[in-house]
């Protein structure tokens, strides 16, 4: 079932389109500053960011206080109940959110969310409350949970990555993070003096794991792409050989979507004398580790290559209403952090101890509604669709990159701190990323770029700014400054 499955022919029905908007809609409603000021007093560090090969220095935009627009919990007056005064109220905050959450749905770009799904044949379990707390495989006292849904997910997670049921342990994890942070748990439980080894682009949540633990980490160099430099890889490892190695090798980086390449880390940790009983790999796929089987020329990511464990994210390209991930190792090392707790009757190997019951159910679902072609098809979809946007800035005279086996597109950041906001781009420095997922069409970004070329023109047109120069960040035959035009 790993790399290539045969395409559908038909399409696949897309659900949960985004409902209009009703003329009255007021957004401001709930959001109150559109735009944040570039620093804030409140209690919030200042940070500061290098452009321009460290000429200039940008700050940090963060995000409002919540403080500023929070919704005040009041304790309910005594005839609120023969009134029906606070159910109003409440009715009515929740029908503004909802169309504030339309509208920031419809001008999505940035972030690597899968918004396009449909769960309304699950609202019917919205009553229970489901805990998975303890092992997946051993059941515990508390009888509301759904373990039989989790196991199945887990089983599919295991065939696409090529491990036997008898040999593999994992879980539904809460996010890609905790996925992470599990991950490189289990290499330091098996190499408890093990160095961390994780590229400058990988996730930030890989040197989080690195403080949590207090491990030694070494930080590799990458490649403009964002790849790992293998060479300056093995260089590091040369200078700790006394020393275990645990590898964190990124599925796709945050920012520009570079996969690193697996085959020949393994190549450089054997070449630097690290026999496979003294090294741990854990792939963070958080985003295409679920895409990358479905891409005929991708290299595999599979158990039958000396890896220790693999993580995705449920809420990304599957797309689900809640944050949710998987984590899937090898049995063999996960004994190591096993405990059996009396109180739930079960086994404890899990980073949190109550787990969201409700997640398995929703992947379940739609790993059973759409299957390996399905997916497949909505790959293909993402990397068309990214194809197409990146060419179009490129061709409109904005610097652009795109990995060839990702559908992160990385071009010029806006000038627009609102702009940046309202399409809800990730930035850095001076570049910026749209990740195209299957909710976004081919109609959505033509909708993006044409304002964005609109704001451009507004931007340049007194030559008091110009475009960022991108090509420390993507390469100079990438960039379309004026210097590497």
């Amino acid at each position: 079932m790993v790399g290539s499955v045969d395409a559908l022919n038909e399409d696949l029905r897309i659900n949960g389109a985004v409902e209009p908007l009703p003329e009255d809609f007021d957004a401001t409603a709930l959001v109150i500053d559109p735009v944040p000021s570039a620093v804030v007093d409140n209690g919030i560090v200042k940070e500061e960011t290098q452009i321009n090969k460290g000429k200039e220095k940008r700050e940090i935009v963060l995000g409002r206080n919540i403080h500023t627009m929070c919704l005040e919990v009041t304790e309910p007056d005594a005839d609120d109940e023969v009134t029906g005064d606070r159910e109003a109220h409440m009715a009515s905050v929740l029908a503004r959110y909802k169309r504030a959450l339309t509208e920031r749905t419809k001008h999505h770009l940035g972030y690597p969310y899968n918004l396009d799904f449909d769960y309304g044949a699950l609202s019917q379990l919205q009553h229970f409350s489901i805990n998975n707390l303890g092992d997946p495989f051993i059941e515990s006292n508390y009888g509301v949970h759904s373990r039989q849904f989790e196991v199945g997910v887990l089983d599919w997670f295991a065939r696409l990555w090529e491990l036997e049921k008898n040999e593999y342990w994992g879980y539904i994890t809460n996010c890609g993070t905790e996925g992470n942070l599990h991950g490189i748990l289990v290499g330091r439980e098996v190499f408890p003096d093990g160095i961390l080894y994780a590229s400058r682009e990988s996730h930030y949540s890989v040197f989080k794991a690195g403080r949590m633990y207090r491990m030694e980490c070494v930080k590799v160099d990458t490649l403009w792409s964002g790849e790992i430099d293998c060479d300056d890889f093995k260089a590091k490892l040369l200078s700790h050989q006394d020393k275990p190695a645990i590898v964190n090798v990124n599925i796709g980086t945050t920012v520009k979507g570079a996969v690193d390449d697996l085959d020949l880390v393994i190549k450089k940790l054997e070449e630097a004398g690290f026999s496979h009983d003294k090294f741990y790999i854990h792939c963070d796929g958080a985003l295409f580790g679920l895409m990358m089987p479905f891409v005929k020329r991708a290299p595999k990511v599979t158990f039958k290559k000396p890896i220790g464990s693999v993580s995705v994210s449920g809420h990304k390209f599957v797309g689900c209403p809640m944050p949710c991930g998987v984590q899937v190792t090898r049995l063999e090392y996960v004994n190591a952090l096993s405990r059996d707790v009396e109180y739930l009757a079960s086994r404890d190997a899990t980073i949190m101890g109550s787990r969201n019951g409700h997640a398995p159910i929703f992947l379940w679902y739609t790993l059973n509604r759409k299957g390996y072609r399905g997916f497949q098809k909505e790959v293909q979809k993402c990397l068309r669709n990214a194809h197409y946007f990146k060419d179009h800035l490129v061709e409109a005279g904005i610097g652009a990159m795109l990995n060839e086996l990702s559908s992160t597109v990385v071009f010029e950041r806006p000038h627009d701190e609102e702009f940046i906001r309202k399409w809800q781009l990730a930035c850095k420095g001076n570049i910026a990323h749209v990740v195209v997922m299957p909710n976004i069409t081919i109609e959505k970004l033509d909708d993006f770029l044409n304002e964005l070329l609109q704001k451009r023109a507004t931007w340049f047109q007194d030559g008091k700014y110009q475009p960022y120069c991108i090509a420390s960040d993507v390469g100079e035959k990438n960039c379309l400054c004026a210097l590497h035009k």
